[in-house]
């Protein structure tokens, strides 16, 4: 599964002595998973292409113009079938902003909730706010819903607000693949839930076991190497636990740092710049069950 299909032509080298001496990114490496399925990983979060019968299916779209535009060429590099469609697991920068580099029209399909955040985003401004003309134009609002798209089968589900409050985990029955976007990853926190993104422990739980009720073989993160079943019930069973243990522990009037010491965390220590991370899982359970 790690072997590399391909490894992106993309890159272009620029002059300039100053230009030369400037740290470069490395380039995307695109792995085939089936005959027809690939998984791309860098720029940003993973990307799933699927080769339909007349075009092609991508899933979440890096996170710069610049990245968006290499996983375009490392499709090219795969079929000249065009892009007919794009699906977007959640609104991370991560996942969205290379869309500007798609197709003026292009098909983007993401949840209701998913194209408010991008809409909020940009009404409240600032930077690496999504592009107005690549926003989400279609979208789901059903728990389940099930896509045919040159000759694929696509159902998508939304358990709730986990990772954030648009989650969309996609599911290709034929092939038993699943995308699961930031739900699960393998990069940084054991789990990350955007509370500022209305996301919830509670969400997390019901996607995850969604997903973990699927027919699925292989499930493509948001971030790191693709993972099997166990992989999503371990995380799913150790996380639901300690949940449940929080909760205990907030019923009988304990701190947030005394709810960390049981689990032996340490209390988190503000960046160099005076920002303090993402809230922990633990953190988000704790001020949940505290507001209660």
């Amino acid at each position: 599964m790690r072997s590399t299909m391909i490894a992106s032509a993309a890159f272009a080298f620029i002059a300039g002595s100053a230009a030369a001496q400037a740290p470069v990114a490395p380039p995307l490496a695109v792995h085939q998973l089936k005959p027809n399925v690939y998984w791309v990983e860098g720029g940003g979060g993973n990307s799933t292409v699927i080769v339909g019968n007349k075009g092609v299916i991508v899933i979440d779209a890096k996170i710069s113009r610049a990245n968006g535009a290499e996983l375009i060429a490392d499709i090219a590099q795969i079929t000249p079938k065009p892009i007919e469609a794009v699906f977007i697991t959640h609104s991370d920068q991560d996942h969205i902003n290379g869309l500007v580099a798609f197709p003026a029209g292009v098909r983007i399909i993401a949840h209701e909730g998913n194209k408010k955040e991008q809409e909020q985003a940009i009404a409240q401004g600032g930077n690496n706010i999504p592009a107005a003309d690549r926003l989400p134009n279609e979208v789901v609002t059903k728990q389940k819903q099930v896509f045919t798209i040159d000759g694929e089968t696509i159902e998508t589900y939304h358990w709730g607000p986990g990772h954030t409050n648009g989650d969309l985990v996609m599911y290709l029955p034929k092939e038993k693949i699943v995308a699961t976007g930031d739900l699960f990853t393998t990069q940084g926190p054991d789990t990350t839930i955007h509370d500022a993104k209305s996301g919830t422990s509670e969400g997390w739980i019901a996607n995850a076991k969604g997903i973990a009720a699927l027919d699925a073989d292989v499930f493509i993160l948001g971030h790191g190497d693709p993972q099997n079943k166990a992989f999503v019930q371990e995380k799913l069973t150790r996380l639901e636990a300690k949940r449940a243990k929080i909760k205990e522990l907030v019923a009988q009037g304990k701190s947030l740092n005394e709810v960390r010491a049981a689990f032996n965390e340490p209390a988190p220590v503000a960046g160099a710049n005076g920002r303090m991370p993402n809230a922990s899982f633990t953190e988000i359970v704790y001020n949940e069950f505290a507001k209660k």
